[in-house]
């Protein structure tokens, strides 16, 4: 079994959406999507605001590689992870919405604690 869901989509477009989703949601604070996609954007975003707290350029680097823009790693960097810095993990927190009202997907928001 693998160790991360596939979601219906091949290998490139899925990590794509994935950055995008961690983007979107260290730069607004919250999204909104389907419940798996919410889990999966969990594990990545957690990653990002821990190596945000390590503060260093290795690990500025690194989250520069992954999420797509410089001004949402600035804010990463500066405001979101200084405000973790005594908390160890559970960054985020998913609050299920209900079924989407076309196809009934569970959906959820995927919020910064």
């Amino acid at each position: 079994m693998a160790g991360y869901r596939k979601l219906g989509r091949p290998t490139s477009h899925r990590n794509l959406m994935l950055r995008n989703q961690v983007t979107s949601l260290l730069k607004h604070g919250r999204i909104e999507t389907t419940v798996t996609r919410a889990k999966e954007t969990r594990k990545l975003a957690e990653k990002m605001i821990t190596l945000g707290k390590r503060g260093d350029l290795h690990a500025r680097r690194q989250v520069l590689a992954f999420v797509t823009e410089e001004t949402v790693v600035k804010k990463l960097f500066d405001e979101i992870a200084p405000s973790y810095k005594e908390r160890e993990g559970g960054y985020t927190r998913l609050i299920q919405t209900g079924p989407r009202r076309g196809d009934a997907a569970p959906m959820c928001k995927l919020e910064l604690v």
